[in-house]
């Protein structure tokens, strides 16, 4: 029955994926052990590698993840396990261990490498690029002023009422619970005036202050009976910004890297104008497509100007592939001067609007730039949107900056394996 399964295995779509991933390669690169922290490790450094790739493909939470893999051989071939059906899986913290091993030894560059030189055999029109950019949204709440400053005050106020039942002391009085009532009242409200949000902003603004100066004497007066983890003084620190930030707005004035979360404080608003949402929170990537084939060209969770970046975009795909890239399609943004003296001088033909007098072949170029334009928009706009219905990049639910990055990585590059299933059959039907 076993080796029915396995037969069965190869002959799947998940069978088909797992081939076109070079797992052991990665492993290497990853330079990952079966024995990280000292024990043996249920999962081998390619079991690892290719459970991050079975979450993004089934679009699983960790628990959910687990359970199946308990009960689907296919799923356990993939990952190379064979579980008791006795003795299950139990614990699906296992997942976020592996995914925090995996996060910290990323190296995004050299793994693109190894993957583009695993697949370029079996993709066509390797001179073509087509760029853009996207934000991979964060699993994050919408944040207000009121929402922040509220959260700093409940963890504030928690840990003073922790160090002071550890340090057998009274607790210093302030308006905790007449504020709470009232940010309560304000928040059960359908519709806050603003005269109502500055007063409660104020409150709010004031009680933080009092709350951060509380602690600061504790942690002065009682240094050597407290410890303080690094989580915690960092946490302190990020509310220390928000109550700066916060003084700053209430008085009107512009406030630069703001804060949105502090929980995940690496986050940063991210201007979009896009016409259902106006601002997003999450990572703004910028990716190159070859063949329907994204990579990863720049990440960042702080806003940028995609369009400085043609030129790293282009040395990128003659990196991956080794072909010259003789067009190029893109959106208005990167069709600045500087960007059109570059591919002027390197002879690439790009989707840019004309500017100035007409060539003699304009009929020829203006059908080509309304193909890399129709191909831009429907090819690399649709991988952005598969992506994210499909391959858990929708709301990105990790907890700290490196994982959000591997979970962005292992989701665009499941993404693409499934579209190499296509072209590797493809290619051996015309080799036949």
């Amino acid at each position: 029955m076993l080796k029915k399964y396995r037969q069965s295995f190869a002959t799947s779509e998940l069978g088909r994926l797992h081939s076109l991933f070079p797992f052991s390669e990665l492993a290497r690169q990853m330079h990952l052990k079966s024995s990280p922290f000292g024990r043996k490790s249920y999962f081998s450094p390619e079991g690892k590698i290719a459970l991050m790739v079975l979450k993004s493909y089934t679009n699983f939470s960790d628990a959910q993840l687990i359970e199946h893999l308990n009960g689907n051989i296919h799923y356990q071939l993939f990952c190379g396990v064979q579980i008791d059906p006795l003795h299950p899986l139990t614990n699906p913290k296992i997942v976020s261990a592996i995914r925090q091993e995996l996060a910290d030894r990323l190296d995004v560059e050299s793994l693109q490498l190894i993957l583009a030189e695993h697949w370029t055999p079996y993709l066509e029109n390797l001179h073509v690029c087509m760029t853009d950019a996207t934000c991979y949204e964060s699993h994050l709440r919408f944040p207000t002023d009121t929402k922040l400053l509220w959260e700093g005050i409940v963890w504030l106020h928690r840990h003073l009422c922790k160090h002071c039942q550890t340090l057998h002391i009274q607790r210093p009085r302030n308006k905790y619970l007449d504020v709470r009532r009232a940010y309560l009242a304000y928040s059960k409200l359908r519709k806050r005036k603003k005269s109502q949000t500055r007063m409660i902003t104020r409150r709010l603004l004031q009680l933080l202050e009092k709350l951060l100066d509380q602690l600061e004497l504790l942690h002065s007066s009682y240094r050597n009976r407290l410890t303080l983890s690094s989580d915690y003084q960092r946490r302190f620190s990020v509310i220390q910004t928000v109550l700066e930030q916060g003084k700053n707005l209430f008085a009107g004035k512009k406030v630069s890297n703001r804060i949105v979360s502090i929980d995940r404080h690496y986050l940063r608003p991210i201007i979009r104008g896009k016409e259902t949402k106006s601002v997003e929170f999450g990572a703004k990537v910028n990716n190159i497509q070859i063949d329907g084939i994204s990579f990863i060209e720049h990440i960042s969770f702080k806003a940028f100007n995609e369009g400085v970046r043609l030129k790293d975009c282009i040395h990128l795909q003659q990196q991956l592939t080794g072909v010259r890239v003789k067009a190029l399609a893109a959106d208005s943004i990167y069709a600045n001067n500087a960007n059109r003296k570059f591919c002027t001088k390197y002879h690439i033909s790009t989707s840019f609007k004309r500017k100035g007098r007409a060539a003699k072949d304009e009929p020829l170029r203006k059908i080509l730039r309304s193909e890399l334009s129709r191909e831009r928009a429907t090819r690399l706009e649709g991988s952005f949107g598969t992506q994210k219905q499909h391959y858990s990049l929708a709301r990105i639910k990790a907890r700290n900056r490196k994982t959000e990055v591997l979970w962005i990585f292992f989701g665009i590059h499941t993404a693409n394996a499934v579209c190499m299933i296509e072209k590797v059959e493809k290619k051996k039907r015309k080799a036949a």
